[in-house]
């Protein structure tokens, strides 16, 4: 198999935030559903920054004790560090109850979410239904930072929509109020993820705030991701969905440069870390997913595709993974 690379963590790239040394540059972004433990760790293998990121958690499930939650989503292994939890919600008390109960698990960082898009999530004031309350986001940072013993970051997009792109001013509050590090999505909440990522606003960002920033919208490669940095001057970036299926994006290789061997190793690993944290019925149901982005290059047939997505368990899903008698190249 091909040798794994960590030339993102090399000691030119060593960052911080508040007192937290960070090694890399280039770190995953958060995405519900996917950036769980074992694709951290997968990622961080190929040199992902060592600022690790959770994917978001309601600040009701926290404050409620959902099991899920306590189970999964705090959960982090000893060498994640930094480890940030995010955490949204709309409403400034809750949020800072649940950033209290959390410390019981270890983070480094607490970050606030205000950039989800999803209706379900900012239709109700929280994620980027945030951003159209300043005065919100200056409590539940005044709060925080007064109270917490680690670092307050927290991530947005531009404004709720072009008549709104309100990112200077929020990004004003959250240093004014103690906030450590402000990571910027290039975009706004109406756009979700249409249209391209406005770099020069994270630019602008970065020149009006002493904070460290880090920029996220439209990297897909490692060339891009450093190509943003030097463009907005930002401290750091943060890649997403292009890291899907594509761990390798890390290391500065393309998947389309793997031979299928090399690929089916890295799905066959991902698939055994998973059932080691979730257990092998719920992790082969949770990998489907990602099975779709790994081969996602491949012509499947229809009943290929039905019998490696409809397995329930982990020998029948490498089974039905052989079976395909894949091409050597991607």
């Amino acid at each position: 198999m091909r040798n794994q690379t960590t030339e993102n963590q090399d000691a030119g790239e060593t960052w911080s935030i508040g007192n937290l040394k960070i090694i890399g540059k280039v770190i995953l972004a958060p995405m519900e559903g996917y950036t769980d433990q074992p694709f951290r760790q997968l990622c961080g293998s190929y040199g992902s920054s060592t600022l690790h990121v959770s994917e978001f958690i309601n600040a009701i499930d926290i404050i409620h004790g959902h099991p899920y939650i306590v189970k999964n989503r705090v959960r982090h292994a000893d060498n994640e560090s930094p480890m940030a939890f995010q955490i949204f919600d709309n409403d400034p008390a809750r949020i800072v109850k649940a950033a209290h109960q959390l410390l019981q698990y270890e983070p480094d960082l607490i970050d606030i979410n205000m950039g989800c898009s999803v209706k379900k999530v900012s239709n109700r004031g929280a994620g980027a239904g945030l951003l159209r309350t300043p005065q919100k986001i200056a409590t539940v940072f005044t709060q925080l930072v007064k109270n917490l013993p680690v670092p307050v970051t927290g991530k947005i997009r531009l404004g709720w929509d072009e008549t709104s792109r309100n990112y200077l001013e929020i990004a004003r509050i959250i240093e004014d109020c103690g906030g450590a590090a402000l990571a910027v999505h290039g975009r706004t909440r109406d756009q979700g993820y249409s249209g391209r990522a406005d770099w020069d606003a994270i630019a602008e960002i970065k020149q009006t705030i002493q904070i460290p920033v880090i920029g996220n919208g439209d990297l897909t490669t490692l060339a891009e991701a450093k190509k943003m940095q030097a463009y907005a001057k930002c401290d750091a970036v943060m890649i997403g969905r292009a890291a899907i299926g594509n761990p390798w994006l890390f290391a500065g290789i393309s998947k389309m440069e793997l031979l299928t061997d090399e690929l089916l190793s890295i799905i066959q690993i991902h698939l055994n870390t998973m059932v080691d944290f979730y257990g092998e019925t719920i992790a082969v149901v949770q990998f489907r997913k990602h099975a779709v982005s790994y081969l996602s290059h491949f012509h499947l047939t229809s009943d290929e595709r039905r019998r490696l997505l409809t397995t329930t368990t982990h020998h029948g899903f490498i089974q039905a993974l052989v079976d395909l008698r894949l091409p050597q190249r991607i």
